[in-house]
């Protein structure tokens, strides 16, 4: 009969398992999507999941990192190896995002790992050095804090007007496919055709002549 630690280590197996064939990217674009991401990693691997991870510190629902579990080992290491030889840029802001193996601590729901017993105790006045050690900690990690969250503005009010200058040139060349487009289906284009291939000839005899003298 199998027991309830049997269990427990074959659900760690099993996520052990899911970890190796998941990995980690940042710098991440707000703009980036699940559908994003598989689409930029389609070249080298199948996407099974993706799950964003969120930054509890700011009150924006940025998502600038993410694990993604691809089929296999295999594809997670060719997708490794597409982003960490290569500039790999995936949406909003152009600059590379960056790729690693991802670690069982990264994941927001993982079952406990067996034979590992943990404790938690709440740390009190009363305990001296740790307390103050603490307290020192919580007064850092508000002011980073604050740091963190001028640069987060700042990423965002970026990333918008980089969103709009890409909206602006893609409007652009639709409409400059629209025009190529509207020249051939009205018979221009044999017209433009016959104009520039007699300047072409007229080039090509000025040259000739040229080599000549």
């Amino acid at each position: 009969m199998v027991t309830s630690h049997e269990d427990a280590k074959k659900a760690y197996a099993d996520f052990e398992k899911k970890v190796k064939r998941t990995i980690y990217i940042d710098h991440l674009s707000p703009q980036v999507t699940s559908s994003v991401l598989k689409a930029a990693l389609a070249q080298c691997a199948n996407v099974v999941d993706v799950e964003f991870i969120v930054n509890y510190t700011i009150p924006y629902d940025i998502p600038s990192a993410a694990l993604v579990e691809l089929d296999d080992e295999i594809q997670a290491k060719a997708a490794l190896d597409l982003m960490n030889d290569f500039p790999f840029i995936i949406g909003g802001m152009p600059r590379p995002v960056r790729a690693t193996c991802a670690k069982p601590d990264m994941f927001r729901e993982r079952p406990p790992r067996p034979d590992i017993k943990k404790e938690f105790r709440w740390v009190k006045q009363e305990d001296g050095t740790e307390y103050e050690g603490m307290k020192k900690l919580r007064i850092l990690a508000k002011r980073q804090e604050a740091e963190n969250m001028a640069l987060i503005k700042n990423q965002l009010e970026e990333e918008k007007e980089l969103a709009k200058q890409q909206q602006e040139l893609l409007d652009g060349n639709y409409k400059k496919y629209d025009m190529l487009e509207n020249v051939v289906q009205n018979g221009n284009m044999k017209s433009l055709a016959q104009h520039y291939g007699r300047l072409v000839d007229v080039l090509i005899s000025y040259f000739e002549e040229e080599k000549l003298t």
